[in-house]
């Protein structure tokens, strides 16, 4: 075990003091005029590299070959629902400029490893068609090939007529994976498709409710990103209530059954036996799980620097934090997708180990991390740091210390800012005074 610093109790929690990150503009300064006057070349908003230039490289790359008003592609298979006016939304299918094996294009869960700009380049590709229905008007012409491409288990041929040329630039959320341009849709057309097996069989049991369709799938080994994909196209459920659910809003919704059907099944199993320690570090995240020999609790804590993407003009790192204890949480946590994806993941884990534990997840988002790309990008970290062999502790002090050695923020300020880290260490448990 690599040797590091065990920290006094002084060293663990002292007085915070940070300094703010400076801009040449002052506290008062418009993004838009920092980005007008260095033109990507001084770096004066501080990231390492200018994102609106990785954006409009990428777009060069393909807007001659969707300067038309039909694109003709190998669609990865990718669909996409909107959430504007809701209940009257915009669907349609995503689809390249490309043909063959496009499959990596709309599949999360191999892009690990990546880095942001090849992201961007295949993502900026994938056209969006655009066709505006009623959520529940699933049987809809064009509401029925979407659904089928979202069905489909391979790439398939698409033809998209559209009302005027795609337009628009890379469309970037960190809930879900970034797109290119979109256009009004006049027509579509598809190739042979060949069904998934797995999830033909869930859209065709009508009395099927919609959680059991995702558990069951989930269980015989479906992707993640394809039971949300096919969730969001209204394939699951009781026949009279399946509708279009936005494609941010079912990302979260499939990682939450996952994750808290996972939960329910870890409160059965017995403690791990120690404190552990997990990490995974991609595209200028630095992720570390925390495991404690405790029963179930969880936590996501992030911590955002100064150009990053939910703090672009802060002159200081911002920390948001959501948690659950034993029995959950009863309202959406503050910090959105991310903490249901990271703990689908812990969940898992614990689930394949058959072993129970208390969570925290720490998350540190550096200036490299230009610009978001999907709660994918936590799933996956927190996966990836699972395939790792663990830093294992005896004490939670220890755990704190090495927490200390990998992590820029003092780890006072990560106590100060979990709630669950702030529990184990001043709670008073019954165990305490029968030691006593």
């Amino acid at each position: 075990m690599e040797e590091t610093k065990v920290l006094s109790n002084t060293d663990l929690y002292p007085k915070q003091d940070y300094s703010p990150m400076q801009n040449p503009f002052g506290k008062n300064y418009d993004q838009g005029s920092v980005c007008a006057f260095c033109k990507g070349s001084k770096m004066l908003c501080g990231k390492e590299r200018c994102p609106i230039l990785v954006r409009f490289y990428a777009s060069m790359k393909t807007k001659k070959l969707i300067d038309s008003l039909t694109i003709d592609g190998s669609s990865p298979p990718g669909v996409f629902v909107g959430r504007i006016g809701y209940p009257y939304v915009s669907i349609g299918p995503l689809v390249p400029p490309l043909h063959g094996d496009t499959s990596l294009l709309d599949t999360p869960e191999h892009w690990l490893g990546k880095s942001i700009d090849e992201i961007v380049d295949f993502r900026s590709a994938l056209v969006r068609g655009k066709h505006r229905v009623n959520v529940t008007d699933i049987d809809e012409k064009i509401a029925e090939k979407t659904r089928s491409l979202a069905l489909s288990i391979n790439p398939a041929d698409v033809e998209a007529e559209f009302m005027k040329k795609p337009a628009g630039r890379l469309v970037l959320d960190d809930e879900v994976q970034p797109y290119g341009p979109s256009a009004e849709l006049k027509k579509m057309n598809i190739g042979s498709i060949k069904f998934d097996g797995k999830i033909e069989k869930a859209y065709y049991d009508t009395d099927l409710k919609a959680k059991d369709a995702v558990l069951e799938l989930y269980g015989k080994g479906a992707l993640v990103s394809r039971i949300q994909k096919a969730f969001s196209v209204g394939t699951f459920g009781i026949k009279k209530q399946r509708r279009f659910v936005p494609t941010r809003w079912g990302i979260t919704a499939v990682d939450s059954m996952i994750g808290r059907e996972l939960r329910e099944k870890v409160k059965n199993y017995p403690l791990i036996n120690e404190f552990r320690m997990y990490e995974s570090w991609e595209l200028d995240n630095r992720f570390i799980v925390l495991m404690m020999p405790l029963s179930w609790r969880y936590e996501l804590v992030e911590a955002w620097y100064p150009n990053t993407v939910w703090n672009p003009r802060g002159k200081k790192i911002v920390i948001f934090s959501s948690s659950e204890g034993y029995y959950g949480r009863k309202t959406y946590a503050e910090i959105g997708g991310c903490y249901y994806a990271a703990r689908l993941a812990a969940a898992e884990f614990l689930s394949q180990e058959r072993r129970q534990a208390g969570v925290v997840i720490l998350r540190e988002a550096h200036p490299g991390y230009i610009m978001p790309v999907g709660v994918w990008n936590v799933r996956e970290n927190v996966r990836n740091a699972f395939k790792k062999t663990p830093r294992k502790f005896e004490t939670l002090k220890e755990s704190l210390s090495y927490i200390s050695s990998k992590l820029d923020i003092k780890i006072s300020r990560w106590i100060n800012n979990s709630r669950i880290l702030k529990d184990v260490i001043y709670q008073k448990r019954i165990e305490d005074y029968e030691n006593q």
